[in-house]
């Protein structure tokens, strides 16, 4: 019988599974499709919340804690599987902000480093971006990743320690009880026992804490997005260079010049189907930032689903009434951005260790 099943194989669950391994338990991960393959592929990879400021404090502490956690664990997962997760440290551009001197007080505040740049500046930075003020907000420290190889890298990382066993194509049917413990999981691949269960299960959580007869205000909320391939593509003067955020939407690079926009908000339930007029807002939003993607290829449009929870704050601790059950979830537009945290706070919680986080903003009682 294994310590931990995690019902769940996303960067959620495959971070907590290293985790909680780490330290000794033997833990069976498992995985309703194939791991990485939801949200965790289908996001941008910015190591940043967008408009950071905007965001409840139990965020901000979440992300500043990964955010100094990024850089190491990218070199760790490559010393481990030969597998680059391509974290690019290059900032975060942020234009048409109307909001600045808010930003400017809550980087004081929280000690981070944002600053106000004047147009000579952007253009420095960013020759082909279109500046239609002549400031902006500036984070040099901001990272992204390629979430599809940071997914990659993870699961080699779990395929290759001897203390985690990965099962894919389980969706869990059922919990099965016993005096307020969960004794086992039931899945398309057999039954799972363990000393304690952990859900990672994204936006599909809120459905799996139902069956159990427990609500948990997880719901999934649709975003789009679309990749553009420079074929002109030079490494010495791309294109574009770092993430570059502008009215609600971001420009990502990639090292071999491709170009994702993002994304749209749409609370349409499970649906992971593109639209064409998400295609064309996304594309002239892109356009409006970067005028010269008008001679690029739109190479792809896909959509993710995001675990949607009222404010953004995710629930990490004991679920509600079960003695051996936790949950890791509801991260909304950040899980990428909170993984390393928030997977430590869980296995410190788990472990019966002194939390390097406080975990009471994250406890379900405290959440509508």
């Amino acid at each position: 019988m294994a310590d931990v099943v995690i019902v769940g194989a996303g960067v959620m669950g495959l971070m907590a599974a290293r985790e909680l391994a780490a330290a000794g338990s033997r833990v069976i991960l498992l995985e309703r499709g194939e791991a990485a393959r939801e949200a965790s592929w289908a996001g941008g990879g910015i190591v940043s919340p967008l408009y950071p400021w905007r965001y409840l404090d139990p965020i901000t502490a979440l992300a500043s804690w990964s955010q100094g956690r990024y850089l190491e664990l990218a070199r760790e997962l490559e010393r481990e599987t030969g597998l680059s997760p391509e974290l690019r440290q290059k900032g975060l551009l942020m234009l048409s902000v109307d909001d600045e001197a808010e930003a400017l007080r809550w980087a004081d505040r929280h000690q981070r480093p944002l600053t106000r740049i004047g147009a000579d500046k952007i253009r420095a930075l960013e020759p082909h971006i279109r500046i239609e003020r002549e400031q902006g907000l500036w984070m040099p420290e901001v990272a992204s990743i390629r979430n599809p190889r940071l997914g990659r890298a993870l699961r080699r990382s779990i395929e290759l320690n001897p203390s985690i066993e990965l099962v894919s194509n389980a969706e869990v049917t059922r919990f099965d009880l016993n005096q307020g413990r969960v004794d086992a999981v039931e899945t398309m691949q057999g039954r799972f026992r363990a000393g304690q269960f952990l859900v990672c299960g994204g936006a599909w959580s809120g459905g799996l804490m139902e069956t159990l007869g427990l609500m948990l205000a997880v719901e999934p909320v649709k975003g789009q997005m679309l990749l553009f391939n420079n074929p002109q593509h030079d490494a010495s003067a791309p294109l574009l260079d770092r993430v570059v955020l502008a009215d609600g939407r971001y420009l990502i690079p990639r090292e071999d010049g491709r170009i994702l926009v993002g994304s749209t908000l749409e609370r349409v339930g499970f649906d992971k189907q593109t639209s064409i007029e998400a295609r064309e807002s996304l594309y002239q939003s892109a356009l409006s930032m970067l005028p010269a993607l008008q001679d690029c290829t739109v190479e792809a449009q896909w959509a993710g689903l995001r675990p949607g929870s009222p404010d953004g704050v995710p629930y990490i601790g004991a679920a509600e009434g079960m003695e051996n059950l936790f949950l890791n979830a509801g991260h909304f537009r950040n899980g990428l951005v909170l993984a390393p945290a928030s997977c430590r706070l869980i296995a410190d919680l788990m472990l019966g260790r002194t939390p390097e986080i406080d975990p009471a903003p994250y406890r379900w009682s405290l959440l509508p």
